[in-house]
């Protein structure tokens, strides 16, 4: 497949009005919304937006290249805009961005379409290319420019040897797989040509792998260079110099890092999700941090949790207890929406949890102990707590059984992951979880219920006030999703007041953002003010992600302004003694919650009115 069959006149626009990174994503995202090319505008921008967040697309060089794969694309399409001034994009190198490249991937992408697009990634690291484009009059000659340079990109395996100079190999990756996994490629593999190193590259791409490295290369190779923003095959570089960096260094310093192997100045990779240690002792984690771990078992759980929430909510539509049998509102057909949602969506909550915090820390072999601590923890009762623990412990105790097992002879190497691994780690996790993790798990489970049940209103208020407030600090972040976490293992635990603050809190933003933009119009650009309407139902979704585009342009005021309306609504849900036992769901859950659900829905509005207020106080007229 051409590119150009992708990038048409319908989706140019040779000259952008945009003058930030922000109204660039918006002009372009409306260039393919009115090509037909999006079934969900919103819905893309907000993928978009979600991988800026992890690191810019800005490229350098003139570039950005915003991209998303989602299920809001129609149909795979680049739209292509061009801005003679220039315009900030965060670049790697600091410069202005002239070209800018959307490119949107559907979920089903085929093949084909996935190679052209990663051609287009590979094609603008020519600065030939780039410069036609910018001198480009009509849209035809852009398509002429890119027709010109294209190639097919059959994947072609190259036989590289090792010089006195030495072979250095690279892999490259980035979480789409789209652009910045070949961009990377190229500009390692031009710059080793340009300094007449041996190079290989294998490209981990939304296509899979290609070029992929041979043992017999990797043997000869004088280093390994992955530059990866997802988690990549490492345990084939065992004992060799490995040096790990974003896939963004990958394009923007190809020559330090080139220079950089041919020094063999990196850690030597032991394998088995041990460290590797460099020969000046220093050592590197090659996998770290709680929080990556956490928000692994997290984003895992998610979708039990929002499909059972809702559908234990939709169960109280036919009364709250019409799911038991001996009750007078019995529904048969309630019993099953409670069965399906709470006795066995959120059965498996916790062990998927555990499962996938252990599996982040030890690969692969770490997601049987890990389900099995879970689920020890869920049926003994100690819970969501419990349930880290076991992730946690898991995914350590399996990495301790790799080290004991690394000195067994290569014979063996076959009987480790489907025998050795499972045996030894789910014997230790589940002894440490059975003596020593579950019973005091739950007795302090069953203690902090207990303590938040005597609770005062004023204490309530406060605890109201901390957790609606964190929802709204970076809204689909660390606070937000720590005061997430919180509120669903109080709901485990038997407690469903917090969640009701936590779920209050999460609303108020997008709902508030929405409020202003209609009060105090003058306030915002009319494409704010578009944008706004479809916060009325983010927020009332309780999708707290909604009001990310207004608070990543002005979080000086839209922060504080979230913050507070969402405190308020936190400490009144509170105050009301409301409870809710579906974590998800919205509006669609507050007639089914405890207590008054008038008084819950109030709760939301004035937070949501509290926010908009502030906004209308602090933002400044624009003139557009």
């Amino acid at each position: 497949m051409k590119i150009t069959e992708l990038l048409t006149k319908e989706t140019m626009k040779l000259d952008l009005q945009a003058t930030s990174k922000t109204s660039v994503i918006d002009e372009l995202v409306n260039v393919l919304a009115s090509a037909d090319k999006l079934s969900d505008k919103e819905q893309y921008k907000q993928a978009v937006l979600a991988r800026e967040a992890q690191s810019t697309t800005g490229i350098g060089e003139g570039i950005a290249i915003p991209h998303a794969k989602t299920a809001a694309v129609k149909s795979p399409a680049i739209a292509f805009g061009r801005s003679i001034q220039g315009i900030d994009y965060e670049a790697f190198d600091g410069t202005d961005s002239h070209l800018f490249f959307m490119i949107a991937a559907s979920e089903g992408a085929n093949n084909t379409h996935l190679e052209a697009l990663s051609r287009l990634s590979s094609m603008l690291m020519n600065a030939e290319v780039r410069n036609a484009l910018l001198a480009a009059k009509t849209k035809d000659e852009v398509i002429s420019i890119i027709n010109q340079h294209d190639e097919d990109d059959e994947e072609h395996h190259e036989n590289v040897e090792a010089t006195n100079k030495g072979l250095v190999l690279a892999v490259t990756a980035c979480p789409t797989g789209i652009a910045h996994t070949y961009m990377a490629a190229d500009s390692l593999k031009e710059k080793a040509k340009e300094l007449d190193i041996p190079f290989k590259v294998e490209t981990n791409g939304s296509t899979g792998a290609k070029n992929i490295l041979t043992p017999e290369e990797i043997e000869q190779a004088t280093a390994i260079i992955v530059a990866a923003d997802k988690q990549v095959e490492m345990e084939r570089f065992k004992g060799k110099h490995v040096i790990e960096v974003p896939v963004a260094d990958g394009i923007r310093r190809p020559k330090e890092l080139l220079e950089q192997a041919l020094k063999q100045d990196a850690p030597i990779f032991k394998g088995s999700g041990e460290k590797a240690s460099s020969n000046d002792g220093k050592e590197v984690k090659q996998r770290n941090g709680f929080y990556k771990h956490l928000m692994n078992g997290v984003s895992n759980m998610l979708p039990l949790v929002v499909g059972g929430g809702i559908l234990i909510a939709i169960s109280f539509m036919f009364g709250i207890h019409s799911f038991e049998p001996k009750d007078p509102s019995y529904n048969r057909f309630s019993e099953a929406l409670h069965f399906i949602g709470g006795s066995n969506a959120f059965t498996l909550m916790v062990p998927i949890l555990a499962g996938f915090i252990a599996m982040s820390i030890a690969d692969r072999p770490g997601l049987a102990p890990g389900l099995v601590g879970g689920f020890m923890a869920s049926q003994q009762g100690a819970g969501f707590l419990g349930g880290l623990i076991a992730g946690f412990l898991a995914g350590y105790v399996t990495n301790l059984v790799k080290k004991l097992f690394v000195k067994l002879p290569q014979s063996l190497e076959g009987i480790k992951p489907v025998f050795l691994y499972p045996l030894f780690s789910i014997f230790i996790t589940g002894v440490i979880m059975f003596f020593v993790i579950d019973k005091p798990v739950m007795m302090f489970m069953n203690y902090l219920t207990h303590f938040l049940n005597e609770l005062g209103t004023g204490n309530l208020m406060l605890l109201g006030i901390i957790l609606g407030g964190m929802m709204a600090i970076d809204m689909g972040g660390p606070f937000n999703k720590a005061a997430f976490t919180f509120g669903i293992a109080m709901i485990d635990a038997g407690n469903y007041a917090p969640h009701a603050a936590v779920m209050a809190g999460g609303m108020v933003p997008p709902l508030g953002i929405a409020l202003a933009t209609t009060i105090f119009r003058k306030k915002f650009t009319k494409k704010e003010r578009d944008t706004g309407l479809s916060c009325y139902v983010l927020g009332a979704c309780f999708i707290t992600e909604g009001a990310i585009p207004f608070a990543a342009s002005d979080p000086a005021r839209v922060l504080p302004a979230s913050i507070i309306g969402s405190a308020v609504a936190g400490a009144l849900t509170m105050m009301f003694h409301i409870q809710l036992r579906a974590p998800h769901g919205g509006i669609f859950v507050i007639p089914f919650v405890g207590g008054n659900p008038l008084l819950y829905a109030l709760a939301i509005i004035i937070g949501a009115v509290v926010t908009a207020v502030l906004l209308g106080i602090l933002k400044k007229k624009v003139v557009e």
